[in-house]
């Protein structure tokens, strides 16, 4: 007897939840021109949702690749002995932070030089007047981790040797390094401004919907409200509609920016070669669209939740 309790009363609920989520549909059908406008501030707000997490991907990918071509070079005075500069090749290899060190000569970068630019008559013209070799010896220091770049630059700043040195090149990678990182942030600050604020209208837009639907429901509520409906037969299918625009949003939004990333994508890697952006769309499509509805699905439940409290006490 018991069973057959549980298994009505089972039934029953989901008949009632197929019921919420028809009502649902139809809420969000009969609402016409104010489920687009709702849906197209969602789909906005999502936009530069995703554009932010394209663009912190495309950001990390052009500062790692721009750190992994920064090195220190220490350019010597012509006057150093060949020996001094190996014997502070070996001292800096001691230090932990360094991965490797290249020692190129006075001869060698000469022939590196000529080698750049064989094809400028006008420079190797230059050298052959000069006669003598103008480039400097140099130690092109690598570390294991570009954060250390600044530890290794102490060292050689507080070494005794340092006499030897003509120049260092770190302070000029670091000012690069560091005017990127800035950029990154104010525009990273800039894009999460602006999705606070298109989140707060969608907000809004969705909360005047729901609170709409519920006014132009209200003669239906009151005959539920006679006849002992439960709340949240009553209430489940604003919810509902939150949610479908939340969940159409998301896709939505992901439909638009497909072409979009894909016909940037060969641009972006014109600047950033290392960056493939429409592989890493199509690799992590699932987590991306994840997010999306996440983000989409939670406005449109917030708002509805908030709409239904204030305008729907049952």
């Amino acid at each position: 007897m018991s069973k057959v309790k549980s298994q009505k009363l089972k039934v029953k609920l989901l008949t009632t939840l197929f019921r919420i989520i028809k009502y649902g549909f139809l809420g969000f059908w009969r609402n016409g021109w104010l489920s687009t406008a709702t849906l197209s501030i969602i789909v906005l707000a999502l936009l530069v949702f995703e554009g932010l997490i394209i663009f912190n991907v495309l950001t990390k990918t052009a500062l790692e690749a721009i750190e992994n071509k920064i090195d220190i070079s220490v350019y010597f005075k012509n006057t150093t002995p060949e020996d001094e500069i190996l014997k502070i090749k070996k001292s800096l290899e001691s230090l932990a932070e360094v991965k490797v060190i290249e020692y190129v000569s006075r001869d060698k970068a000469l022939e590196i030089f000529k080698e750049r630019h064989k094809d400028n008559p006008a420079i190797t013209q230059s050298l052959e007047e000069i006669k003598e070799n103008p480039l400097l010896a140099s130690l092109n220091i690598k570390a294991h981790n570009p954060k250390e770049y600044a530890t290794i630059a102490d060292y050689l700043e507080k070494a005794d040797f340092k006499v030897w040195f003509e120049k260092v090149t770190y302070a000029q990678n670091a000012v690069v390094i560091e005017r990127l990182n800035r950029i990154i942030d104010t525009t990273e600050k800039g894009g999460l401004a602006l999705i606070i604020f298109l989140a707060l209208i969608a907000v809004l837009v969705t909360f005047n919907t729901i609170r709409l639907a519920i006014y132009s429901s209200r003669d239906e509520i009151g005959i539920m409200r006679l006849v002992g409906a439960p709340n949240s037969f009553i209430r489940g299918p604003y919810i509902i509609e939150g949610i479908i625009y939340g969940f159409i949003g998301g896709v939505l939004s992901m439909i638009i920016a497909a072409p979009i990333i894909y016909f940037v994508s060969p641009y972006i890697k014109i600047f950033i070669p290392e960056m493939e952006l429409w592989s890493y769309f199509i690799s992590h499509l699932i987590i991306i669209l994840g997010y999306q509805l996440l983000f989409g699905i939670g406005l449109g439940v917030f708002s509805s939740i908030i709409a239904v409290r204030k305008y729907l006490r049952v």
